[in-house]
């Protein structure tokens, strides 16, 4: 039984959302009407999951978020509107611990949730992994590293593992790193990303599933953060070394050939895929320009199997792979894909990959 807490302070919205799980036998849910009430019922409830409105009255819920995160961590799906300040607070939300979120469009309420989206999220959060809150650091600062957690509970930092030394080589500047990412990513990410090193002599193209409305923001988020560069590829751009090109939402974005130069491009959403920006579909279009032995594919946590086809075939021509492991992955979905399938090099903590791409790429 998935003991599911619904937050909103719509009694609409809350019928709403209680109506699409009324035909899963395998949930028992309550309400609260703000964030208030939200962090009461978290305690006396001990919901599996939450649904969190942003926009309350009394206490909104990135504040109730923050609270639960302290008192009694839960898996918490945000239900965030598809507008800039929406995603903004969602990118804040998902910083401070909620491992997904549901779009909320304008329009009717019979057309605001996709059913299907939501119960499959929130099946997901309730045997999501949830990360410890981390730091993220401007870039004046520098890069942060991610505490082992062990270590961090003892007070301390750990000292970080010598990277896997399979099939490592120095390719020099003619290679591209490729990150698959979905459910879990905008955190994973920002504890990645900024530990790789200003001048790094590939570009990272990352396909994070997200919508439109989303990827501008959360680009400029990392920005903040990384050394290199970050940039929504919103247009076709040629890949410049030591730079971070993030998939726009509500496109595929692909990797051609533009006057002999390798460029990335944002293409509509291909049917022929479940999950947008297609991680299978950039994949198979660096493929095309790439030697696969210049290639590196790097999936992390999400739900599903996307791109698992793609960086296996990376592997299996001469490339390398890193899959996120269980032990750190939100949900392990894409990773476990990918291992099944043969095509990862190595399997490690998110807290060693960065190390380990710069390891393989730098020397």
């Amino acid at each position: 039984m998935i003991r599911l807490l619904i937050v909103d302070d719509s009694a609409l919205m809350r019928r709403h959302l209680s109506s699409l799980f009324e035909n899963e036998p395998d949930f028992e849910i309550r309400w609260a009407r703000n964030g208030r009430e939200a962090v009461e019922e978290n305690r006396a409830f001990q919901p599996d999951v939450v649904t969190l409105d942003i926009n309350m009255p009394e206490m909104d819920g990135l504040t109730a978020l923050s609270m639960i995160m302290v008192e009694r961590p839960v898996a918490v799906v945000m239900v965030s509107s598809l507008t800039e300040k929406g995603a903004l607070a969602t990118l804040e939300a998902l910083h401070l611990g909620a491992v997904d979120y549901v779009a909320k469009p304008g329009g009717t309420i019979s057309l605001s949730i996709d059913a299907i989206t939501l119960i499959g999220k929130v099946r997901a959060a309730a045997k999501a992994k949830l990360k410890p809150l981390g730091v993220a650091t401007r870039k004046a600062t520098g890069p942060v590293k991610a505490p082992d957690s062990a270590a961090a509970a003892a007070g301390r930092t750990a000292a970080p593992e010598a990277p896997t030394p399979t099939a490592r080589r120095n390719v020099g500047s003619a290679g591209v790193v490729l990150i698959g990412v979905s459910t879990g990513g905008p955190r994973t990410l920002e504890s990645i990303l900024p530990n790789l090193p200003a001048g790094f002599p590939w570009p990272i193209l990352v396909a994070q599933h997200m919508p439109a409305s989303f990827t501008l923001p959360f680009a400029e988020r990392l920005n903040g953060i990384c050394p290199m560069p970050v940039v929504e590829a919103s247009r076709p751009m040629g890949l410049e070394p030591g730079t971070i090109y993030i998939a726009k939402g509500g496109t595929d974005m692909q990797v051609v050939s533009r006057g002999g130069k390798p460029t990335v491009t944002p293409s509509p959403e291909n049917s022929q895929f479940l999950w947008h920006p297609s991680v299978e579909l950039l994949g198979r279009s660096a493929l095309e320009q790439f030697d696969a032995a210049h290639v590196l594919g790097v999936m992390l946590t999400g739900m599903g199997n996307d791109g698992s086809d793609a960086f296996a075939s990376i592997r299996k021509r001469g490339g390398r792979t890193i899959a996120e492991s269980e032990d750190s992955a939100v949900v392990f979905g894409m990773p476990a894909a990918l291992i099944k399938k043969g095509g990862a090099t190595v399997t490690l903590h998110a807290d060693k990959i960065a190390r380990q791409i710069s390891s393989w790429i730098l020397g």
